[in-house]
């Protein structure tokens, strides 16, 4: 294979990553809602049928099959392995277990799915960063915040797909392409951690430029117009490291959880979930601690302390969930006068570690009254509730600013704002359902249909075909969900998903997530236990 290998698969493959990214995800999502319409969701859908039986002769391996070349091959722009005209002609799916071949699938389109991210790459190098005009509209600093390492992005991106191409090519058979993964995602994938670290910048930085520089704006308008782009956005491509490097790490574990179980393939595939998992967890990490640091800056301006002062800033504080409050004025038995008196403006600053109480005053400005460290809360939904008590909990602090128990009674303007404050408050409180960690074989879940992008703190971004437990839920719309590939939790709008009501389906999607887990809970085992020794 000649060192241009890379460039002439990038050219066979007809779709852009973004393209590819959602037909993907649509077609999981249709796949899914087939599987739970299905009065039995083992039966196989009509894409996945077996091939008739056939007595085989041989091997795959003894089989003198010919190899899949990509390169020659123009039918691999968005196809499935078993469609392929050398994997039809050769009879090997008569051969093939109908387990072996989805297995294959999945390995096939982690390969193809990385020729079309290289292509998408290639165009936001040669297309925008490379254009003459944009050179001379922005500052070197401009345009070093606004594309990052993404020459180095790119390098490692046509690495690896040199190496996935060489495997594919090796054998009719895919043997596997996990330990390829793996290998890059140690050698090679922090490029991914120094680009995505710099989003919030350059997020900032492209908005500035298009409020700013009506130049900027015109020459991105017309190059987004050009039919290359395929009416994307620049920022679209933009976007993309992050949005792949997440993507590779669901690939992997669509592996996963076809491989046989304890067998080399799985153990190859553990590992580089594992790598990939890590990658992804410092590149969220570098994202949030460049936000957080500035919005903990902000928050420290506008505080006045009544009481003691509390130092906000810290490398190890970020904001969990901040807004207004109603207040109960007198007494309890005041609960009972109607007045539109009885609540009060409060305003509540909840950190990881740390909750502070507060009044706004002119100037933007809020004066703290109260704090109390976070673990040191606890939360009680009020029963039997009238009209005017509707969505009012009590908040305890075991020991406040003053070293005392101290209590309020808060009202918020709706069910969901309650529950969605009760939960940050006292983070160890039952949620109405059971989460992934309890190990139970079904809960309520959720699958996305339709993406979302966090408003607040303890909201959750969510793509779509993402799968949730339902922890909670409210009446006015809302859900408090666990995200099963990484057990992210938030809340997000029930809008914008659909609930899975076969029992089989969700058994099955936990029994999968727990595979694919199954090294991060042995690892935490033995730390359990070294910790106990």
């Amino acid at each position: 294979m000649t060192t241009d290998s890379w460039r002439n698969l990038i050219e066979h493959i007809g779709l852009l990553y973004q393209e590819y990214r959602d037909k993907s995800t649509r077609q999981e999502i249709e796949t899914r809602r087939l599987q739970d319409s299905q009065t039995d969701p083992e039966e196989s859908s009509p894409s996945e049928e077996t091939p008739p039986e056939t007595e085989p002769a041989s091997t795959p391996e003894s089989k003198a099959a010919p190899q899949i070349n990509l390169l020659r091959n123009s039918n691999s722009r968005f196809n499935l392995w078993q469609d392929l005209p050398e994997i039809r002609s050769s009879g090997i799916l008569s051969i093939l277990q109908p387990d072996e071949i989805k297995l294959q699938e999945a390995m096939f389109e982690l390969v193809t799915s990385e020729a079309s991210y290289c292509k998408s790459l290639n165009l936001l190098v040669s297309h925008f960063m490379e254009n003459e005009r944009l050179k001379k509209i922005l500052h070197q600093s401009e345009a070093h915040i606004l594309f990052s390492n993404v020459l180095d992005v790119k390098a490692v991106s046509e690495r690896f797909l040199l190496d996935l191409e060489r495997r594919v090519e090796e054998n009719i058979v895919i043997s596997d392409v996990c330990d390829i993964v793996y290998q890059h995602t140690v050698d090679h994938f922090s490029v991914y951690i120094t680009y995505v670290s710099n989003q919030t910048y350059q997020e900032r930085t492209y908005k500035q430029l298009l409020q700013d520089k009506p130049a900027f704006r015109e020459v991105i308008t017309q190059l987004e117009l050009d039919p290359m782009c395929r009416g994307l956005s620049f920022s679209s491509f933009l976007i993309l490291p992050f949005q792949r490097i997440t993507r590779l790490k669901l690939l992997v574990q669509n592996i996963l959880k076809k491989v046989e179980e304890k067998s080399e393939r799985e153990t190859t595939a553990l590992e580089a979930h594992k790598e990939l998992e890590t990658v992804v967890k410092a590149c969220n990490e570098g994202v949030r601690k460049m936000s957080r640091t500035e919005q903990m800056i902000s928050i420290q301006k506008k505080l006045e302390f009544k009481i003691k002062s509390v130092p906000i800033i810290s490398h190890s504080r970020w904001l969990l969930k901040q807004g207004e409050l109603q207040q109960m004025n007198g007494p309890k038995t005041s609960r009972t006068l109607r007045t539109k008196k009885l609540f009060r403006e409060i305003y509540l600053f909840l950190f990881n570690d740390l909750l502070v109480i507060c009044r706004q005053i002119p100037g933007d400005k809020y004066q703290v009254f109260d704090s109390a460290p976070r673990g040191l809360l606890r939360v009680e939904e009020l029963e039997d509730q009238g009209q005017s008590l509707a969505n009012v909990f009590i908040l305890r602090l075991l020991e406040n600013a003053d070293d005392r128990e101290a209590s309020y009674m808060l009202k918020a303007s709706s069910q969901s704002e309650m529950k969605r404050w009760m939960i940050s408050l006292a983070p160890n409180r039952r949620t109405k359902f059971v989460s992934f960690t309890s190990r139970l074989s079904d809960c309520p879940q959720i699958q996305c249909v339709h993406p979302y992008v966090a408003q607040q703190p303890d909201e959750l971004s969510l793509e779509l075909a993402d799968v949730l437990n339902i922890l909670d839920k409210t009446d006015d719309g809302w859900i408090f969900g666990e995200r099963l590939h990484d057990q992210e939790r938030g809340w997000f709008p029930s809008s914008i998903g659909e609930e899975i009501l076969n029992p089989k389906i969700r058994a099955q999607n936990l029994k999968e997530c727990f595979r694919v887990h199954k090294s991060d809970d042995s690892q935490r085992r033995k730390l359990g236990s070294r910790n106990r020794q």
